[in-house]
């Protein structure tokens, strides 16, 4: 069994009874207070996003197969959303196994990912990834194609227009991407699942509401 929690920007934290992931835990960079867990495992899908904090037991922050408490995670890179394919690839998409379930974490990538990078990413149950757009990041069709591509059960749509957070670029509307993807939400302030038995039988949206 894990929880997912939503704290806003990209985000978030995934525990389970033997270990903690914290997405992206800058959040200070978003005008909130950075997220610090003791002993928990740090992951960023870009370096500017990790608070590095002293207490963590594992800081990852790039390419590479990790395996800690119930998570095995492997780092794939990716090319940036605003970068060309001559740039360095300086973000990273996350595979992350907790038992039968299989999640993509997803940050500021560009929208046409490769055969390679989807054969990389391999089957997946639970895709994350940000829906703001406006030039910062996905918007709501890139992320939707993005989905439809990987094909998971269940979407959690981070990075959006919300009142409390101080974002670089003004982030559209959560609804807009729901639209452009067509799928059914749900709204919820903490996601529990006990494994892929619990996942829904067709796409779903799942909107984590920000604790």
């Amino acid at each position: 069994m894990f929880e997912i929690e939503y704290k806003g920007g990209n985000t978030l934290i995934i525990s389970t009874k033997k270990a903690t992931i914290v997405a992206d835990p800058k959040l200070s960079i978003n005008g909130l207070k950075d997220i610090v867990i003791k002993d928990a495992v740090e992951i960023a899908t870009e370096a500017r996003f990790a608070s590095n904090g002293q207490d963590a037991k594992l800081l990852i922050e790039g390419p590479g197969e990790y395996g800690i408490g119930d998570f095995d995670i492997r780092g794939i890179p990716a090319q940036r959303h605003l970068d060309s394919e001559a740039d360095e690839k300086v973000s990273t998409i996350y595979r992350i196994e907790i038992g039968d379930v299989r999640i993509a974490l997803i940050g500021n990538i560009y929208e046409k990912l490769s055969d390679d990078d989807l054969e990389e990413i391999g089957v997946i149950d639970i895709v994350i990834l940000p829906v703001g757009g406006n030039g910062y990041t996905l918007d709501g069709t890139g992320a939707a194609g993005i989905v439809r591509k990987i094909d998971p059960k269940l979407v959690i749509p981070v990075h959006y227009a919300d009142k409390a957070l101080a974002y670089e670029v003004p982030q559209d509307s959560l609804e807009l991407f729901v639209k452009e993807l067509g799928a059914p939400v749900e709204t919820t302030a903490k996601y529990k699942s006990k494994g892929v038995s619990s996942l829904p039988a067709s796409l779903s949206v799942l909107e984590l509401t920000r604790s």
